[in-house]
């Protein structure tokens, strides 16, 4: 599959390393190629990784995010994104509070199908969930079946069994995981480093 990953910040690189491991081939789409070159993969504009990509993975400053991609609505058009953000301020309060990025993507960009997920734990144990002691839980939103089933694929190769993959419906539920994000600050600040996630229990 060849993934297009807007942004090459911790998280675009954590993510790629993940991906090119799985076998998949990424682009890294930037504003600024030239500035990026000791990436693990190349960087192109936005629109040229989007061009030929199976799915784009939404990796640039959330709170940046509805700019950055509303001008490539066209480009866009028909693709599967990957969104992982949380859309906060500086000083981590949300800046959606009725709403989720997620969401205002969907409806900014109604021609491209939205899949939350991948915004709730730390970006290092998106690729080693076994790192854990214990199976822990990602989540799914999105209004398309077919897009979230691209996802969840992808989660399962990156070592989330489906037995961990919680799916939580349309691309509305996005509100939840992502308003989860004051929890999950709050849970880092007293870990102090240690890795955690959670965990669904049924």
């Amino acid at each position: 599959m060849r993934i297009a990953i807007l942004g090459t910040g911790h998280m675009a690189t954590t993510l790629a390393s993940g991906f090119i491991a799985a076998g998949h081939t990424v682009v890294f789409g930037s504003r600024d190629p030239a500035a990026h070159s000791d990436l693990a993969a190349p960087v192109t504009s936005a629109v040229e990784a989007i061009r030929d990509a199976d799915l784009v993975v939404n990796a640039v400053l959330a709170s940046f995010t509805l700019e950055f991609l509303t001008p490539l609505a066209d480009d866009l058009a028909g693709k599967v994104l990957l969104d992982i953000g949380n859309a906060v301020t500086p000083s981590f309060e949300l800046m959606y509070p009725t709403a989720s990025l997620g969401e205002l993507l969907q409806q900014a960009l109604p021609a491209m199908k939205v899949v939350k997920s991948l915004n709730t734990l730390p970006g290092a144990l998106a690729l080693a969930p076994a790192s854990l002691p214990e199976a822990s839980s990602v989540f799914l939103s999105g209004d398309d079946s077919e897009a979230k089933a691209l996802v969840s694929s992808l989660l399962a190769e990156l070592g989330w069994g489906v037995e961990t993959q919680v799916d939580l419906g349309g691309i509305a539920s996005a509100r939840g995981v992502e308003h989860y994000f004051p929890l999950f600050v709050a849970m880092m600040q007293q870990f102090q480093g240690v890795p955690f996630n959670i965990r669904v229990v049924r």
